[in-house]
């Protein structure tokens, strides 16, 4: 039986378990032997890491060719219409290479969020927003690429679910294990 791991990545953290320069690693947060990320997220980025001492399922969530969907609940600067976000529901090019298209949403801030630590910037005189993004895909830095090619960069990014697995209400730093 495999072991896996939800773990809500806090901020300021790599999906490693070594820290490197001022980001922590995974070690600071799960002292949990033999496991591996499932795909990465980004240390200025938080929310879902999957982690599991299988490595054929570690291969299955994070190799793009299952394309596993993603969700994604991305605080945005600027205030975007439905029709602002129709680039993004049919794929974006973004240099080196084009996104498959996404299923994008505007949604109010989720109700159980947590605050962010630290904040992100507040302009008294640029409004946010949020969205809701589901991709198949997960290239470097992609949701921040797609939503700043839109016009509106990404302020906070926070992962809420791979596949059939969600955040729920896992706080940063708290993790639970399943048996799959």
């Amino acid at each position: 039986m495999a072991r896996l791991i939800l773990f809500n990545k806090p901020y300021g953290v790599l999906s490693q378990f070594t820290p490197e320069g001022r980001w922590q690693g995974l070690r600071d947060h799960l002292g949990v032997p033999g496991v591996y990320a499932a795909g990465r997220l980004d240390a200025d980025s938080e929310g879902l890491l999957i982690l599991t001492d299988d490595g054929a399922l570690q291969a299955r969530i994070a190799d793009p060719r299952h394309k596993l969907p993603k969700t994604y609940w991305a605080q945005v600067e600027g205030t975007p219409r439905d029709a602002d976000l129709e680039p993004l529901r049919r794929g974006v090019d973004l240099g080196d290479f084009v996104t498959r298209p996404a299923q994008v949403r505007l949604i109010d801030e989720p109700a159980h969020l947590w605050p962010r630590n630290p904040p992100i910037r507040f302009r008294a005189s640029i409004p946010t927003a949020w969205i809701e993004l589901v991709i198949r895909e997960g290239k470097n830095r992609q949701v921040r690429r797609m939503t700043a090619k839109i016009g509106f960069p990404t302020l906070r990014l926070v992962r809420a679910a791979v596949g059939e697995w969600k955040l729920g209400d896992l706080k940063p730093g708290e993790w639970k294990e399943l048996h799959v």
